[in-house]
């Protein structure tokens, strides 16, 4: 599974990430191009990467959308919905 790790998601958070044989992670330096997106199955963000309906149509694979932090006020969670792609708050990214 291609992971997408964006904004500044802890270090403990990545490495239980990459610690996983089946997530090719990348940690994402900057701003989502559609070449990251086109791949990506799994989105992992804070609150600096808005994933709009706009960021997930770019990503046809996506699955999942992992928030780090509290809140999904920057998740476009209905569209994320209706297109079958989970949102959550996994705790080992916030801890």
């Amino acid at each position: 599974m291609q992971v997408l790790v964006c904004d500044n998601v802890s270090s403990k958070g990545v490495a239980c990430l990459k610690d996983q044989p089946e997530l090719d992670v990348t940690v994402v330096d900057g701003d989502l191009t559609d070449e990251l997106l086109v791949d990506a199955e799994a989105l992992v963000v804070r609150s600096a990467t808005k994933v709009t309906s706009e960021v997930m149509d770019k990503a046809p694979c996506l699955r999942v959308v992992g928030r780090a932090g509290v809140g999904v006020d920057n998740v476009d969670v209905d569209y994320a919905t209706a297109r079958g792609i989970v949102v959550r708050i996994p705790r080992i990214l916030i801890s």
